[in-house]
């Protein structure tokens, strides 16, 4: 189970004139004032346009206006990584307490085989947009701030954010899993940070564009509200480059907010890099497995990759990989309270996400600016070398490297 793929859709030639269309409108600001009395708004990004649901009937009749740009929004699936060594996605969910309590991606980021507990992250907020988070699990419990659904008809539904796919409750747990207070459950990097648990795919993994844009305009404005230091951690993404998910990621780096992305599992070929982890404003990360290879740990096959233009270069430019992390095979949370061993780019990412808590809480005076030059800094400290594509220096594989927490 890894990052997510957006597709178009399949509207037919005629289609069934009670089937919902959900289209994004920009235009004049006159125009879209005049649309939006006969629309009702599902998201307003202002001057990026605003969103709506309407039948075959409506959406011919908006395509007629030659004033107002019209385009269907996308819809969002959750793609699987197979697993060579198991036949299918990951392991069966463990019932009982889980194995490995720091799980070799813990013990890969903290470089330190030996540790049996976690720390750090007090004062950040993580917000993970996803299929939701199953907050009362146990390693989790006491750890979120707000729980928000925003699939629902309402845009935005408070104190709602099942999680009943899975995904999305793995990748909190790696970033923020506390092992329960007997200390007997599994810990992610940093387990004092608060768990922003904005649910923006529904229980198949599915859902739409506008309302992952949503979800990171909403985190941006909640940072400036609360006056919290905000690290959005996005394990999703697609091939193509969603206009209304772009204009959502500038916005939010405009506001202090560091976006943490997945770079996808499309690899091992050059520029693979999905997005939102293929913008400039977010940090892209590729999957590391347990498996060393030319001293180093390697980077996985189904790790998208970057371009290999700006090889050595040490720039982030659109559709570059920036930070690798541990991504195959890793130990987490599961939405039923148990826990499951899954592997993609979406298991790096919390990795990340995590460390950037950590690092942060350490340094609670710091831009996300001065953050992400820190997290490039240590990621170019363990240079990774390993896996297609990976070698010495930044490259389109594993981009700086692998940061750590020492």
């Amino acid at each position: 189970m890894g990052v997510t793929t957006f597709s178009t859709g399949a509207f037919g030639q005629e289609p069934d004139p009670n089937q919902k269309i959900r289209v994004s409108i920009k235009g004049p600001k006159s125009e879209m004032a005049s649309a939006k009395k006969n629309y009702k708004a599902r998201w307003d990004f202002g001057t990026d346009g605003f969103t709506v649901e309407v039948n075959a009937k409506q959406y011919q009749a908006l395509l007629k206006n030659k004033n107002l740009q019209i385009e269907k929004v996308h819809e969002v699936k959750l793609e699987r990584v197979q697993d060579s060594t198991k036949g299918k996605s990951g392991a069966t969910a463990i019932t009982s307490l889980p194995s490995d309590r720091t799980p070799w991606g813990i013990e890969a980021i903290y470089n330190d085989p030996s540790i049996t507990s976690t720390s750090g992250g007090k004062g950040i907020k993580v917000a993970v947009l996803d299929t939701g988070v199953y907050i009362n699990h146990y390693d989790l419990v006491g750890s979120a701030e707000q729980c928000k659904d925003f699939t629902q008809a309402t845009s935005i539904v408070n104190n709602s954010c099942t999680d009943r796919n899975g995904h999305g409750t793995h990748v909190a747990g790696t970033v923020l899993a506390h092992g329960a207070s007997d200390g007997l459950g599994v810990y992610g990097v940093a387990p004092e940070a608060k768990l922003w648990a904005y649910k923006v795919l529904n229980d198949n993994g599915s859902g739409y564009s506008d309302d992952i844009a949503g979800a990171i305009r909403h985190a941006a404005d909640e940072a400036v509200r609360t006056g919290s230091k905000v690290i959005i951690s996005m394990s999703l993404g697609s091939s193509a480059k969603d206009s209304l998910i772009s204009s959502a990621v500038d916005y939010a780096y405009s506001k202090g907010v560091l976006v943490v992305a997945a770079a996808g599992n499309s690899g091992p070929g050059v520029n693979t890099i999905n997005y939102p982890g293929a913008l400039p404003n977010a940090i892209a990360v590729a999957a590391l497995e347990n498996v060393q290879q030319n001293g180093t740990y390697r980077v996985a096959d189904f790790s998208s990759r970057g371009s290999s233009a700006t090889d050595g270069d040490y720039v982030i430019q659109e559709r570059d990989i920036e930070i690798s992390a541990p991504g195959r095979d890793i130990l987490s949370t599961w939405y039923d309270g148990n826990y499951n061993t899954i592997s993609g780019t979406s298991m790096a990412t919390p990795h990340v996400s995590g460390l950037a808590a950590k690092i942060w809480s350490s340094n609670p005076t710091w831009t996300h600016t001065q953050l992400r030059a820190e997290l490039q800094r240590r990621a170019k400290l363990y240079d990774i070398k390993g896996g297609i594509g990976a070698t010495t220096g930044d490259d389109y594989a594993s981009g700086f490297g692998f940061a750590r927490v020492k």
